[in-house]
């Protein structure tokens, strides 16, 4: 089975489907925050966005575990917002994408009522500046996450290569 990428830009709900997604799988589970270096959750904090020079040791550690749980399978999410990133996540096994996209004004009002994230609404603009969606040649899926987050994993597990 394919190591599980849930991506999407900051508040599209990554957390709530990957989790749950994989429960229902029954593999390991990943939070892409925890990969991310104190300097970069300190500079998102601040409402500055990352550049590429600071996502790529960030890549590399989701790369790394991608590789510990090629085979047996897992969940991972990354906001994996460009292909040049998902490239590097693909480095570290057979991945498959579940992006999850939605409108802008969804996306922020999710953001303002969530707590405890270091994540400000004022990075979203910049993600959705960043985001590259999947392309036709790119394994995986794009759900619209303005459907039930429980229709979201039905449709996530619909869609792995290896579900019956």
């Amino acid at each position: 089975m394919p190591v599980v990428v849930v991506m999407g830009v900051a508040g599209s709900g990554k957390t709530t489907v990957g989790t749950e997604l994989a429960r229902r799988l029954g593999v390991p589970y990943a939070e892409a925050d925890e990969f991310h270096p104190e300097a970069n959750i300190a500079k998102m904090s601040a409402g500055t966005p990352l550049t590429d020079e600071d996502r790529w040791p960030w890549l590399d550690a989701i790369a790394r575990w991608i590789g510990r749980h090629a085979g047996p399978g897992g969940v991972v999410t990354s906001s994996a917002l460009k292909r040049s990133y998902r490239d590097v996540l693909r480095g570290g096994g057979d991945v498959w994408f579940v992006h999850l996209h939605g409108d802008r004004e969804l996306i922020a009002e999710r953001m303002r009522k969530r707590s405890g994230h270091f994540m400000p609404v004022s990075l979203l603009d910049s993600q959705i500046a960043d985001l590259e969606p999947l392309q036709p040649d790119e394994a995986g899926v794009v759900l619209d996450i303005a459907r039930s987050p429980a229709d979201l994993v039905e449709a996530a597990l619909r869609s792995l290569p290896d579900s019956s």
